[in-house]
């Protein structure tokens, strides 16, 4: 099977508690660890509200410290309105909650020549894309991983990776309240400006909608993504 042919399942799930998403995506990494020939995917979803923080043993980005992790990776909080929980990816704290649009793409880099880096803008990348759709000019800002309009933050993106399998990815702020990113300083990135689609338009945009304009960004771009399989190396 060649790049373009490879299935990308990209599922819709609804409103997902966080611990419950990832749960689910820990399965589907180790299944797809033990048998290759599994199906990368996408998981679309918004998350009820909560806070969390990459790998890091710099925790500056939380402006309270709250209590010790308990056993499941949820943090007290402290000053924090909502749960926190200490995950498998890069980067700072964040906020993620309704209005909010999630995408976990769970794909196997060995496919995609093992590049980490190629494979963070192409998720900056097919946002940019859909946010042209909807008339928003985003883009990249040198050595800032994420998506901007101008100075401001319309989404972030952090990713783990287990065994060159991808987990974690995107957050696009589509509408809703974008206060909860008070508490924390967002992705590390002091006095930074968070937007959301609503908010850079003035217009109402329903979550449904954008997730199925980012399903066809997504099916378009993925070949884009894959190295041909003549080109792979031959222990993969």
């Amino acid at each position: 099977m060649n790049a373009a042919a490879c299935p990308l399942d990209v599922r819709w799930l609804g409103r997902v508690e966080f611990a419950q998403a990832l749960a689910l995506q820990e399965e589907i990494v180790a299944r797809k660890r033990n048998d290759p020939s599994l199906q990368d995917q996408l998981l679309l979803l918004e998350h009820e509200p909560v806070y969390t923080i990459g790998r890091t043993p710099d925790q500056s980005s939380l402006s309270a410290l709250g209590s010790r992790p308990s056993r499941d990776g949820e943090l007290g909080g402290g000053h924090l309105p909502h749960p926190l929980f200490a995950i498998n990816r890069g980067g700072q704290a964040t906020y993620h909650g309704p209005g909010q649009l999630m995408g976990y793409p769970i794909i196997d880099l060995r496919r995609c020549g093992h590049d980490l880096h190629k494979y963070l803008r192409w998720l900056e990348q097919l946002l940019i894309e859909v946010l042209a759709e909807y008339g928003i000019a985003a883009t990249r800002r040198e050595s800032l991983t994420g998506v901007w309009v101008e100075h401001r933050k319309i989404a972030s993106i952090g990713v783990g990776v287990r065994h060159w399998i991808t987990m974690h990815g995107f957050a696009l702020n589509v509408c809703g309240d974008l206060s909860p990113f008070d508490h924390i300083v967002p992705c590390g990135i002091h006095n930074v400006a968070m937007t959301s689609m609503e908010k850079e338009t003035g217009a109402a945009f329903s979550i449904l909608d954008v997730e199925m304009a980012v399903e066809k960004v997504v099916l378009e771009q993925i070949p884009n993504l894959r190295v041909a399989e003549e080109v792979l190396p031959a222990n993969v």
